[in-house]
């Protein structure tokens, strides 16, 4: 919205820093941060309100998470708020990327509100039913990633990219779309599935989103992406605005999730926040990079299904308890321990990441 004000530039100056994406960029991260300290503490007491018993402890859990019995859950609720009303005001809403990542964000975190619902309502772990989810977030991500081999150029925008290797490329086809598809699901189910203790999904998703910010705007930069050699996907520079909105609604979530948590994220904001990175990741064409950077959603994704797939096989666990963070609690890790640690392999893996920017 505030960007036609870059229109005015010919008359006052002033209004040309409309124009740069760093400056939005770094402006949607206040904006979006301000939203959510001024409207957190509003959305937390109405939840609470709503709530009563909070969000569901699992029975079978770590015996330090029945504490936290009564704590609200839907806190994704205010990083939404927070990333769409940042995105109204300073990202450029006629860019179809744009339209197309805010879509996923949206359709996921609307799935993810609906299984939080049944959860508190029913008071059980369990909420919507597993396959008709999936279902769901398959029929929101193929379309999103049909409007994103539309977006680009043919024969690229359906071709697979890879770390390192500046010109080898696989042409999908028309197989791009499940593939794309995939990725976005896996990325909103590996954040879920991350989303196990107070801020340990929150920071990682910060993480791979400043990661992904330096990615989109050099990939959406010809001058840049030229001297890096990586490929040039042109628009997609508009993404490392939303991409600000995220850190900043992460960092003001994150105020009000710091043990002990006032409100815990749930399925509406961790489902919409991988949701969100995945196409992300589709559009900039960095799908690969993204298991790097974001290597922890993988590991824990991975020990589910490593978990279930041993146990039906065998009928033994691999893993005291999956996802992986809750083995480490069991282990005798404290929380803040999981999280701290977690936290540092987050960034670790970003810096591998981004090293495959330069390394062609």
């Amino acid at each position: 919205m505030l960007m036609m004000l870059a229109e005015l530039a010919d008359e006052v100056s002033v209004f040309n820093v409309f124009r740069y994406i760093t400056f939005r960029t770094g402006a949607a991260l206040i904006t979006s941060a301000l939203i959510v300290f001024l409207f957190g503490p509003m959305i937390i007491n109405s939840l609470r309100v709503r709530q009563g018993k909070g969000q569901p402890i699992r029975a079978d859990g770590p015996q330090t998470h029945f504490k936290k019995a009564g704590t609200p859950t839907m806190g994704g609720l205010m990083i939404l708020s927070g990333i769409l009303g940042s995105c109204a005001l300073w990202a450029n809403l006629s860019s179809v990327y744009v339209w197309v990542v805010l879509m996923v964000t949206i359709g996921f975190g609307a799935i993810g509100f609906y299984d939080d619902y049944l959860k508190v309502t029913k008071q059980s772990h369990l909420g919507f039913s597993g396959k008709l989810r999936l279902l769901a977030e398959f029929l929101i991500a193929g379309i999103a990633a049909w409007f994103i081999m539309r977006a680009g150029q043919a024969p690229f925008s359906s071709s697979l990219t890879f770390p390192f290797f500046k010109d080898f490329l696989i042409n999908l086809g028309i197989f791009f779309i499940p593939f794309a598809a995939f990725v976005i699901v896996g990325a909103g189910n590996a954040v879920n599935l991350t989303d196990g203790l107070d801020g340990l999904a929150t920071v990682p998703v910060m993480v791979v989103a400043a990661s992904f910010g330096v990615i989109a705007y050099l990939s959406g930069n010809a001058i840049f992406a030229n001297y890096l050699q990586i490929h040039f996907v042109p628009g997609t520079g508009e993404l490392a605005v939303i991409l600000g909105a995220v850190i900043g609604a992460g960092l003001g979530f994150l105020w009000f999730n710091a043990p002990p948590a006032a409100i815990f994220m749930g399925d509406t904001g961790s489902l919409a926040l991988g949701g969100l990175i995945g196409s992300i990741a589709v559009a900039t064409k960095h799908e690969i990079v993204l298991a790097i950077i974001g290597g922890l959603f993988v590991v824990e994704i991975l020990s589910v299904i490593i978990q279930v797939a041993v146990f039906k096989m065998t009928g033994k666990r691999v893993f005291l308890m999956a996802p992986i963070h809750h083995h480490f609690e069991k282990l005798g890790w404290t929380e803040s321990q999981v999280v701290i640690r977690f936290w540092i392999i987050a960034v670790l893996l970003a810096l591998i990441g981004l090293s495959t920017l330069k390394l062609r």
